[in-house]
């Protein structure tokens, strides 16, 4: 199966737009699907069509929700919402086209296993994610593996960890910022591993994707420590190393923490996920897929720009 033409949802999102000319530089043809400034201009939390003009034959579904903590009922609605519904208004808007693409890309994430600590996680592993966040895209995850079967289209799921790229979101960019401003502050020891994989390397296996399916965990294969992260930013930002907090003195923040709620920036909840490795096992796609990524670490120069 040749990709050619590619519907790319989430086009001006931080994943989509690296995606995006990552994979028009490979030749391919997108048609970007977003909110405002792509070909289809849609907001797939509501119901859409698509012009019979919008051929493709290869769908990569990047748009969701996600980066948020959300703090009232409103906002847990939100993410089944986009996630969830907006996934079934997307393959309904599909139905309704002549044709049906031969494959479809949905990016999920790792957050769907529930773990906040482990090594080396398979794609096995149980689905027990309870945040709304997680069960979105657990929900999202089961609606797909049907519908992908009754209309014979190959599907295949990325569950991400910690996405990198140049000028990231979420803790990712937190972690920048603080380190370039001086607030931030190194928690204990700082060696505990978190999974991580480089955006720009997700695009070079879609064609493998397209043609296989199947489930997989992509990471950098190296599963940086914060220590390293840490100093690797630092030392590009020309920022000093930063201050270290003992983990006894962590802990006193965190159980302050506990007792202010969300006035405060950290929980013992936090402090725990923050020092306790979690990484997750990617053999399978190295297998099946060819996946042979870049360090991170190796581009953290590319990150802050």
């Amino acid at each position: 199966m040749n990709p050619s033409s590619i519907l790319l949802t989430g086009a001006g999102g931080f994943l989509g737009s690296i995606l995006s000319k990552k994979l028009e530089n490979n030749g391919f043809h997108l048609i970007g699907l977003d909110r405002q400034r792509q070909e289809i201009n849609a907001d797939i939390s509501s119901p859409f069509v698509f012009e019979e003009k919008h051929y493709f034959n290869t769908v990569v579904h990047a748009a969701g929700k996600a980066h948020v903590v959300p703090r009232t009922p409103e906002e847990e609605s939100e993410f089944y919402r986009v996630n969830l519904e907006g996934t079934k208004n997307l393959c309904a808007a599909i139905d309704q086209l002549p044709g049906k693409p031969e494959a479809f890309i949905f990016i999920s994430t790792v957050a769907v296993y529930g773990k906040d600590s482990g090594e080396m996680i398979h794609e096995d592993t149980p689905l027990q994610g309870s945040t709304p966040y997680a069960k979105s895209k657990i929900l999202a995850e089961e609606w797909l593996r049907d519908w992908a079967a009754k209309n014979n289209v190959t599907l295949s799921i990325l569950r991400l960890p910690l996405v990198a790229g140049p000028q990231p979101p979420g803790n990712l960019g937190a972690m920048i910022n603080g380190i370039n401003t001086g607030r931030y502050a190194s928690i204990g020891t700082a060696t505990s591993r978190k999974s991580i994989v480089w955006a720009e390397d997700i695009a070079g296996i879609v064609p493998q994707l397209a043609k296989a399916g199947g489930i997989y965990n992509l990471t950098d294969g190296y599963h940086p420590s914060f220590g390293e992260l840490e100093q690797a930013i630092a030392g590009v930002l020309g920022k000093k190393s930063p201050f270290k907090v003992p983990m006894i003195a962590a802990k006193g923040l965190g159980w302050v923490g506990d007792l202010l709620g969300s006035r405060f920036p950290v929980n013992s909840d936090k402090i725990q996920k923050i020092t306790s490795t979690l990484t997750f096992d990617d053999q399978k796609a190295r297998t099946f897929l060819g996946w042979n990524p870049t360090r991170v670490l190796d581009r953290v120069g590319e990150m802050v720009r």
